[in-house]
Parts: C-alpha cells; sequence; structure tokens
C-alpha cells in the first residue's frame, strides 16, 4: 500500500472517530490531541504527516466543503449521508480544492478505493459521481 493511500486511511479514520463522538456540534471537528498519532504499528513519518495535512484542510473547509459536496449530491443532505460516505467526501474534495499537486484522477481513485473498502454497496458509484462534478465544476471554475 503506498503511503498516499495509508495517509488518507489513517485521515478517514481521524475524521470519522470525530464525526461519531459528534465533536463538530462546535464547529472543531479536532484538537491538536486528536490528531496524534503515535508510533502506530504501520504508520510511517510521512503517512502521519500527510494524514494531519488533509485532516486539518477537511476540518477546516468543512463548512465551503460540504455545501459544495451537498449542492452536486441530489437530494442528499450531508447530514444525512452515511458517515463513511461524507467524511470520503470531505477529504477528497479537499485535496481536490486545495492540492493541485495531486492529478484529480489519482484523488478520486484513491477515494473511490476507500468507498470499496469501509463502505457500502452503492458508495464508491455515490462517491465517484460527486467528486465527478466537484472536479468538473468547482476546480475548472476556480483556474479559469
Amino acid at each position: 500500500m503506498s503511503s498516499r493511500r495509508k495517509s488518507r486511511e489513517v485521515a478517514l479514520q481521524m475524521l470519522y472517530g470525530a464525526d461519531v463522538a459528534d465533536h463538530g456540534s462546535d464547529g472543531d471537528l479536532l484538537d491538536d490531541d486528536d490528531l496524534l498519532i503515535e508510533n502506530e504499528e504501520g504508520v510511517s513519518e510521512s503517512v502521519r504527516k500527510y494524514a494531519e495535512v488533509i485532516t486539518r484542510g477537511a476540518i477546516e473547509k468543512a463548512a465551503e466543503i460540504d455545501a459544495m459536496v451537498e449542492s452536486y449530491s441530489e437530494h442528499w443532505k450531508v447530514g444525512r449521508m452515511p458517515l463513511v460516505d461524507r467524511n470520503i467526501l470531505r477529504l477528497a474534495a479537499y485535496e481536490l480544492l486545495y492540492c493541485p499537486e495531486t492529478p484529480y484522477k489519482v484523488v478520486i481513485d484513491e477515494a473511490i478505493e476507500l468507498a470499496k473498502r469501509f463502505g457500502s454497496d452503492k458508495s464508491a458509484s455515490f462517491i465517484n459521481g460527486v467528486l465527478d462534478r466537484v472536479h468538473k465544476e468547482a476546480v475548472r471554475e476556480s483556474s479559469a
């Protein structure tokens, strides 16, 4: 498994845990203590650092990302989405919008793989559709 894929898995787990604990009620999903990944087996320094970057970014831009995701997911409110799907979308949308060094195809493919591994049978196609719209409409708009 690539280090970036592992970083995305770790980040998804952090966001999922915060969502389950409902730390988001005050807009502060995680604090610095929640982001510590201390010497877990298989978690290198580079994996930990990138996981923290995308987790913090997804949290900082959560309101913007959630509004965008909601507008591109027909008939779905973010708060009613399955936890896994919602947090995969947050991470991937953050990477699409704010990490231009990562090719959009890689971001979308990685999100689909996370959905296949952790989501429901319908998660991968749902996430693919939403992220494709985020890329086509939001990312292209901002670069125009």
